[in-house]
């Protein structure tokens, strides 16, 4: 058994310190320049005719880089790339790979820490706080647990038993062709986690970015580079994602697809891998985590005081664009009462502006698009008889797209707002009658399609365990008196059933798991010259 590694420590970045002092002057360096992100193919740079600009969010007329993006050639180049190095980086060995990704992780909390979150504070609009958590801690846990986890399997996952003459054993395989990892914008670790740990197993894989993530992506990208992957074995892609997955599901060798965004598109490439399976020549592994309509439920003998910073955190960090982030709570009028004058007192506290400025508790949502969905689901609550929004409602898109942090009171708790995936800083509340806990527990329950996280708050444990009992399927992870986001690797692996994807648990074994096609060895010690078996015997 290889020794368990210790979860990465988060540095504080406090005035006066060596890290915000170091993190200062690399932000100002990356806003000092233009860079042009390429494709990477078979580890060699590809600078197409077809660009676009990545921009600050925040700040959407300063461009952080021209993306070069991958046409048809580039898109059969990296399947075709991926293919041809799969020998070679399976021959290399899983102590040998496992060292790559450690490099990685050295190279993430040490020199590497720095370009890494100022590019994601910068690319994607994080604070200092969430990209810390992101970027550096979240990643480089990523990389060492999984080698962890995947160098204990071969002990793990032997046989039980080899009897007398012959010798049982597991070869631990990867997927017989490459992976498709298609990934979000909104957490960088995510992002580098997704082709790496097929990669770890001993696949390989065509890594298609977000379109609002390139810049910090191709940070991570270089830097697995800088760690010694081979060529070939992750090749980045930044592109149309239709047009990428129609040339993946194209080439036989196409064996799976690690996946997070949204409900609708996982679904629509489900569908797509069906119709391709004829063509292919091993049935994909399909590992995806998509939406969420995460939830708190309170009881009227909670702590009030702490579910108020869990409303607050929860559904406001990093504006509401974590898969985690609860958009939806069911309050006892007891409750809501007590705490409601509190709430917005404290969230009209909260700062909003560029990500520069340390003392900003939230900046701007992603984009344009997002801009306009989330204040679209703003502007219908306005016109809505049965809702009423308690604070906020606002929003800015002359310098970046700031949306304030938004508390709609619903009277119903089928409104749209209280059941549809907006991925903003919007959180509608439910108001429910004191005597009515395990009616509002069914309701939480059947109001939603998703499944990912939820929370409980309540001090009796009897209530906890109805709670428990009740919400068993409604969240992949489930929190009793916290807020249900800040899921850490090896702690909480992370991910919801029903239509928030397969629950394959990112930063736990389990996941691994999936990228592995193991083959049962029988070795027989003994001569068996005799054909006939004794019952056959006179």
């Amino acid at each position: 058994m290889s020794s368990q590694p210790d979860n990465e420590p988060i540095l504080n970045y406090e005035v006066g310190s060596k890290e915000r002092e170091n993190l200062e002057k690399e932000i100002t360096s990356q806003l000092s320049e233009i860079i042009d992100i390429p494709c990477i193919i078979n580890g060699e740079e590809i600078y197409t005719k077809n660009t676009v600009t990545q921009v600050v969010p925040h700040n959407h007329k300063h461009v952080l880089a021209n993306v070069h993006l991958a046409g048809q050639n580039e898109m059969e180049n990296a399947c075709n790339a991926a293919v041809s190095a799969q020998k070679a980086w399976i021959e290399l060995g899983l102590e040998e790979r496992s060292k790559i990704f450690e490099k990685c992780a050295d190279l993430l909390a040490t020199s590497w820490r720095m370009k890494v979150n100022a590019s994601t504070m910068l690319n994607q609009s994080k604070t200092v706080f969430q990209a810390e958590i992101d970027a550096a801690c979240e990643l480089i846990d990523f990389w060492r647990f999984n080698s962890y986890y995947a160098k204990n399997f071969h002990d793990e996952l032997q046989p039980l038993v080899s009897p007398e003459g012959m010798v049982n054993t597991t070869e631990i395989r990867p997927l017989e062709g490459f992976v498709l990892a298609i990934t979000p914008f909104n957490f960088t670790s995510i992002a580098g986690n997704l082709p790496s740990a097929p990669a770890l197993v001993g696949c390989t894989a065509v890594w298609k970015p977000s379109r609002n993530s390139y810049y910090s992506n191709y940070m991570i990208m270089k830097l697995m580079m800088e760690a010694g992957l081979p060529p070939g074995v992750i090749n980045f892609l930044p592109g149309s994602g239709a047009k990428i997955t129609e040339t993946a599901l194209s080439n036989p060798a196409f064996a799976g697809v690690h996946f997070t965004g949204s409900t609708g598109v996982f679904q629509g490439l489900w569908q797509r891998i069906a119709e391709a399976l004829p063509n292919l020549k091993s049935y994909p592994r399909i590992v995806g985590e998509t939406g969420g309509k995460d939830f708190i439920v309170a009881h009227s003998d909670c702590d009030e005081k702490s579910l108020l910073v869990a409303l607050l955190r929860g559904s406001f960090e990093y504006q509401g664009q974590k898969c985690s982030a609860s958009s939806r709570a069911y309050i006892p009028n007891s409750v809501w009462n007590s705490i409601k004058d509190n709430l917005v007192v404290e969230i009209e506290k909260i700062r909003m502006g560029d990500c520069n400025d340390f003392t900003n508790f939230m900046t701007s949502v992603i984009d344009k698009r997002a801009f306009d969905k989330i204040t679209g689901y703003i502007e219908r609550a306005k016109s809505n008889r049965d809702c009423k929004i308690i604070t906020g409602g606002g929003s800015n898109e002359e310098t970046g797209w700031f949306i304030e942090p938004t508390i709609i009171v619903t009277k119903n708790p089928k409104s749209e707002s209280m059941v549809e995936e907006i991925f903003g800083p919007v959180l509608t509340v439910y108001v429910y009658d004191n005597d009515k806990f395990e009616e509002t527990l069914k309701l939480c329950d059947e109001a939603s399609p998703y499944a990912l996280t939820g929370a409980i708050f309540a001090k009796s444990e009897e209530n906890i365990q109805k709670a428990y009992n009740a919400l068993r399927f409604t969240a992949g992870n489930f929190y009793i008196n916290d807020k249900p986001t800040g899921a850490v690797v090896a702690q909480q692996p992370f991910g919801g059933a029903r239509a928030s994807g397969t629950n394959d648990k990112a930063g736990g074994p389990l996941n691994l798991l999936r990228w592995i096609s193991p083959r049962s060895v029988k070795r027989t010690d003994m001569e068996i010259h005799d054909w006939t078996y004794p019952f056959m015997k006179k």
